[in-house]
């Protein structure tokens, strides 16, 4: 058996793709919105979300704007926007997208989750 080693020193050349958490994703839909809002606003708005224990079905979605992430936030991003997620609420949210819908009922973000077995009729609460 032979072997061949180079003389040239050798650098690792790879690149990491981007992945996010567990598969959560932020839908073309909700970074347009994003980029709508922020350019209204004059700054970035970044959306952190969470899964809470409470609503009708048992855990509700929580939607709020913050200014900066916290030190463990995951951080997804599409089209130029981003999306933070808050890292407890990883498993209850393995697998979604948030998307922004303008629908006749209204417009608004949402967690469409393949993990909620049930969800109330208004969106923001679900049951796994």
């Amino acid at each position: 058996m032979s072997t061949v080693q180079s003389t040239e020193p050798s650098t690792a050349a790879f690149s990491v793709a981007p992945r996010a958490p567990e598969g959560i994703v932020l839908a073309s839909s909700a970074a347009k919105r994003l980029a709508k809002l922020g350019a209204a606003e004059g700054k970035a708005l970044v959306p952190r979300v969470a899964a809470d224990g409470g609503g009708c079905s048992g855990f509700q979605y929580r939607f709020e704007v913050v200014e900066t992430a916290e030190d463990d936030d995951l951080r997804i991003e599409a089209d130029g926007q981003a999306a933070l997620v808050d890292p407890v609420s990883v498993p209850f949210l393995k697998g979604s997208e948030i998307a922004y819908v303008d629908e006749l009922a209204g417009a608004q973000f949402v967690v469409k989750n393949p993990n909620a077995a049930s969800s109330c009729g208004c969106g923001v609460s679900f049951s796994i």
